[in-house]
């Protein structure tokens, strides 16, 4: 693998978004525009060992693909988004939950960089998400931020003064964990508590009832659906005006899998959101859906890897 050169031969980047049940990556050029896309399974229940071992075979596959695309070509850096709370100035995870086992302590950063000779940036899905959405997507031109991945769970980045906060301890923006109603936001709000509570109400099991089958039997008409749906759609107006409250964002952005049913998600949303934010906080701040879709993550790990390094 022909490895980074500033002095010749093109430029490009292999970012990598690392998710529970997906790992989406691609190749972009030094302007951000994707030459090529993939993705595979996490094999997430085998651990962090075997997750850092998929980056690395990625990212090999990546250096022979770019001398196929520009035999000029250079692998000039590597960008990753990952599940998790990251210590970036590290690129290691410093907390994962089950879904990934023993990914905690994983040294991504300095595992890439000693095995490639390629600088490597590392950083959280979500965060990624909120970055690509500053940069080229809903939230351009704003300076404070609410960025909410609603999906299995609820992730959310917080960008202030154009710049993504995180923390005095690299955990800021956790809002699934914020305990609501005698849970946590994630809990009672996310699109998985749908697919329970519908399963338990058809006496069925919560794997055949996934967000897309509920969001289509509610637009038959199916009144079950579009109870549950209005059930989380509360939650969520609850939680997002509760960080509000705290926050005072210019602009909350809504991604993830649920929002992708914006025809009916933000109608509902914006009339919890009635209901909860006092009119003087509600007539200030902007509902917008996230634009970059699956490419998020991998597009705003590539921000952030530009931005870390300097280019």
């Amino acid at each position: 693998m022909k490895q980074s050169s500033k002095q010749s031969g093109l430029r490009f980047y292999v970012s990598i978004d690392v998710g529970g049940t997906a790992i989406k990556y691609g190749i972009l050029d030094e302007g951000g525009a994707f030459i090529k896309k993939a993705s595979c399974p996490t094999e997430a229940k085998e651990g962090g060992k075997r997750i850092l071992s998929q980056l690395i075979e990625i990212v090999e596959n990546a250096g022979q693909s770019i001398a196929e695309i520009n035999s000029q070509g250079m692998l000039s850096g590597i960008c990753i988004s990952t599940a998790g709370m990251v210590d970036c100035k590290q690129g290691k995870i410093l907390y994962s939950g089950e879904l990934i086992p023993d990914y905690t302590g994983t040294e991504i950063k300095k595992t890439l960089e000693n095995k490639f000779h390629v600088p490597c940036s590392v950083e959280n899905d979500v965060n990624c998400a909120g970055l690509a959405e500053l940069v080229s997507g809903a939230a351009k031109g704003f300076r404070n931020v609410l960025c909410l991945t609603v999906g299995t769970g609820i992730g959310g980045c917080i960008i202030l003064n154009g710049e993504v906060y995180h923390g005095h301890g690299n955990c800021a923006g956790e809002v699934g964990y914020m305990y609501m109603d005698g849970s946590d936001f994630q809990t009672l709000g996310a699109g998985s508590i749908m697919s329970k509570k519908i399963a338990e109400q058809r006496q069925d099991i919560p794997e055949n009832w996934n967000g897309r089958r509920i969001f289509e039997a509610a637009k038959q008409g199916d009144a079950e659906c579009s109870r549950v749906i209005d059930e989380m759609a509360e939650i969520l107006g609850k939680g997002i005006a509760n960080i509000c409250y705290v926050l005072n964002p210019q602009i909350v952005v809504l991604g993830g899998g649920v929002m992708e049913q914006r025809e009916m998600m933000e109608p509902l949303i914006k009339d919890k959101l009635e209901k909860y934010l006092r009119p003087i906080v509600r007539n200030t701040t902007r509902i917008a859906f996230a634009e970059h879709g699956n490419d998020a993550g991998m597009l705003g790990a590539f921000y952030h890897f530009r931005k870390d390094h300097h280019e």
